[in-house]
């Protein structure tokens, strides 16, 4: 009961965690950039007279029933808890962490190039290259795992789950299989241990990043600029020019389409460098009207059970093929 409780209780407060999507913050944004499209097409319709589609009313337009309503979007929120309780009973034991990456990254460093006094930077400069460096980590490791979900048939089994959301929401960010959310945790230990290890060679043990009510301000910047409508209805495009730096919400919305013509596009978080290296950037203006999700395949996600059994079963089903000794 303590255990249930204890992460009941820490899911409540994700409103008020900087570093969770779902902070108060982060979903206030959302709104008033959703309100911004909303006039803008509102005032759009006016100008073109009675022979235009009439706009749905306002809180139609940001919280339609068809979306928050749908099966999809109810088993986002109950994904929201499941793998909270999940990743509360296992992750503990299993997933690896930073501190004794940091230390073994240091050691390893120090025992190929030897001891090093720390560089004679002013604290903010160490500041703002640690901080910096722990961003352009993160947003790369991000981008290469997610590309590895995608094109390893084994590994798309489970991410899979995510992309046979049919509606998004803010809480489709939380529609991931187990399985999934242990390599990010994974990927976030090592990579975070290699910056840290690096910098504590290069610049000593006091480290410390620049940050906005103690989330990196990177990150906070990302989200503060309505990171929660790319899992959502609402289109915003940066326009050609930005996006070919920063990943527009419409264009991680092209990402999850059903067309394949939109297949493996646009797979990076925060920048777009890494699409366009790997040749999978694509720009919102290209695209018109999305739908969602995996077709056919969807339907064996439809349930709770299928969600976390599924690609278990896929999984056997294609080693079993290839090997031919199950």
């Amino acid at each position: 009961m303590d255990f249930l409780s204890a992460n009941f209780k820490e899911l409540a407060l994700y409103i008020l965690d900087p570093n969770q999507r779902l902070f108060w913050g982060y979903l206030l944004s959302a709104l008033l950039f959703a309100s911004a499209v909303y006039f803008i097409n509102l005032k759009k319709v006016i100008k073109s007279g009675p022979t235009q589609e009439k706009q749905p009313g306002f809180i139609a337009f940001l919280f339609p029933r068809k979306v928050f309503l749908a099966r999809s979007a109810l088993n986002d929120y109950a994904l929201l808890i499941v793998n909270k309780l999940f990743k509360a009973a296992l992750f503990p034991f299993v997933v690896l962490t930073m501190v004794p990456i940091a230390l073994a990254i240091s050691s390893a460093i120090e025992w190929v190039f030897g001891p090093m006094t720390p560089l004679t930077l002013s604290s903010a400069s160490i500041m703002a290259v640690f901080t910096l460096l722990l961003f352009i980590f993160d947003d790369f490791t991000r981008f290469l795992l997610h590309y590895c979900l995608h094109k390893s048939h084994y590994l798309w089994e489970f991410h899979k789950v995510h992309h046979s959301a049919t509606v998004l929401t803010p809480f489709t960010i939380y529609r991931s299989h187990p399985i999934e959310n242990y390599f990010y945790a994974c990927r976030m230990a090592l990579t975070q241990g290699f910056v840290v290890g690096l910098c504590y060679y290069l610049f000593g043990p006091t480290l410390k990043m620049i940050d906005i009510i103690g989330a990196n301000i990177f990150v906070f910047a990302f989200n503060i600029m309505g990171s929660n409508l790319r899992h959502s209805h609402i289109r915003i495009s940066w326009g050609d020019k930005i996006e070919g730096l920063f990943l527009s919400p419409a264009q991680h919305q092209i990402h999850h389409s059903d067309n394949v013509k939109h297949f493996d596009k646009n797979f990076g978080t925060v920048l777009s460098l890494w699409d366009r290296l790997f040749n999978c950037f694509m720009h919102a203006s290209e695209v018109g009207s999305l739908s969602f999700g995996i077709g056919k395949e969807g339907e064996l996600h439809r349930s709770l059970m299928g969600i976390y059994l599924q690609p278990f079963i896929n999984v056997y089903r294609k080693l079993r093929f290839r090997f031919r000794f199950f």
